[in-house]
């Protein structure tokens, strides 16, 4: 019996020559992340106890999630993080100044390639799927298990085929065929994600990041691309020597098969509090106003989104009343953007430009909403609470979509702005 992608890095990192859906393995690790949230928990070093890694140098930290720093408490957090990397010799470690969103810098750094398998201590850590790798997210009890020893468990999960076929239209993105995803197909828990067809080739490597992302929102184990040309053009511009991609057998088995003619859509909004099953065409919300509109996060914070919005922001206003927040993904991707005169267009045009962080998207800081407000974002998530005030609404969507509503004060469709 063939397998999948995801079976195929499994089983080569736990030495065997096959698994299948319903086993149990224990698998070397090429890397294990961690982030600054998992340092503090409740005014206690969480790793103070640790004495030992097996592999430092397969260990990643980075401080993403508050930054700079809004609290003492997130303070706390940072120096706990390089106190640990200090003690125990991390030297993959991402601090302040040179930062990214932790899933971005995954791409960045070169940590995410073909054939690799990660842990990450974030639930999106399935982003570097887009790389062709198998990556999933860990509580603290798993991945500091994953750090002290370099290893982890995995029980392999069924896997469903999405076949992409034909080209996106004008004014639809990566995140508007995951939110189709999510609103026809919905929640797929205990399964992992695999992409194939002939419309991979037309999706750019952010847009291959943004649905990877996203994926954990409709509870993916894994969410792996094939490596292709546009992939292997990517890596090799990163400065990667030596690739080793992955491809499904001819005859691997899926739970399902499904099929998406990427020329048939157009751009998706999720209503508010959940994802799955709750996502609409544009035009069946459009004209519901917003105080707080956001392009960012790991999901939409790369130079392509900030293009999108620079392009249609471009010689015009903000709405009254509406606050345009623009958080890049990564330091680098803020500094080409200042390089490339789209900081300066955002800010005639009246938005906010942050540096990078995670920010909002997890309710830390850099534009929570207040009681009452609506706010539609390209971040992660919209349950009740997520952005702020317990009253506040949260509408999900694609980088177009957000900035045509942030210069209209009211969702708009992006097609007639672009």
């Amino acid at each position: 019996m063939g397998m999948t992608m995801s079976e195929k890095i499994l089983a080569k990192h736990a030495g065997l020559p096959s698994v299948k859906p319903g086993d149990t393995v224990t698998c070397q690790l090429d890397w294990a992340v961690c982030h600054d949230m998992f340092f503090n928990v409740d005014g206690q070093d969480l790793y103070k106890d640790v004495t030992h890694l097996d592999h430092p140098e397969r260990c990643v930290v980075l401080i993403d999630h508050a930054v700079p720093s809004p609290t003492t408490r997130d303070a706390l957090g940072a120096i706990y993080a390089r106190n640990f990397c200090k003690k125990h010799g991390i030297e993959n470690f991402i601090d302040v100044g040179d930062h990214a969103v932790i899933h971005q810098a995954m791409v960045e750094r070169g940590y995410a390639a073909p054939g690799r398998l990660l842990a990450g201590a974030d639930s999106h850590t399935c982003a570097a799927g887009a790389m062709n790798c198998a990556a999933r997210g860990f509580g603290p009890a798993d991945i500091t298990y994953s750090f002290c020893t370099g290893d982890t468990w995995y029980q392999v999960s069924p896997t469903i085929l999405y076949r992409l076929h034909g080209k996106l239209p004008a004014g639809c993105t990566g995140k508007d065929v995951f939110l189709y995803m999510a609103g026809v197909y919905g929640d797929i828990t205990g399964h992992s994600v695999e992409f194939g067809g002939d419309g991979i080739a037309c999706l750019t490597i952010p847009q291959r990041q943004s649905i990877s992302t996203m994926c954990a929102e409709i509870n993916a184990e894994f969410a792996i691309f094939p490596c292709d040309e546009r992939l292997e053009e990517f890596l090799r511009a990163r400065g990667d020597t030596e690739i080793n991609p992955v491809d499904p057998d001819e005859d691997a088995v899926y739970a399902d098969i499904r099929d998406i003619d990427l020329s048939e859509l157009c751009p998706y909004v999720a209503k508010p509090h959940f994802i799955p099953n709750n996502c609409v065409p544009v035009g069946e919300v459009a004209g519901i106003p917003v105080n707080q509109v956001v392009v960012g996060s790991c999901s939409n914070g790369r130079i392509e989104d900030l293009e999108i919005v620079a392009s249609i922001v471009k010689g015009k206003h903000v709405a009254p009343g509406v606050r345009f927040i623009v958080t890049p993904a990564s330091q680098r991707i803020y500094l080409q953007a200042v390089k490339m005169g789209m900081v300066e267009t955002m800010v005639e045009a009246g938005c906010i430009v942050t540096n990078a962080t995670c920010g909002c998207c997890y309710g830390g800081h850099m534009g929570l909403i207040g009681p009452g407000e609506r706010c539609l974002a390209t971040t992660t998530r919209n349950f009740k609470g997520r952005l702020g005030a317990a009253d506040s609404e949260v509408m999900l969507c694609g980088p177009t979509t957000a900035a045509a509503s942030a210069l209209t004060g009211v969702i708009t469709d992006p097609r007639g702005a672009m």
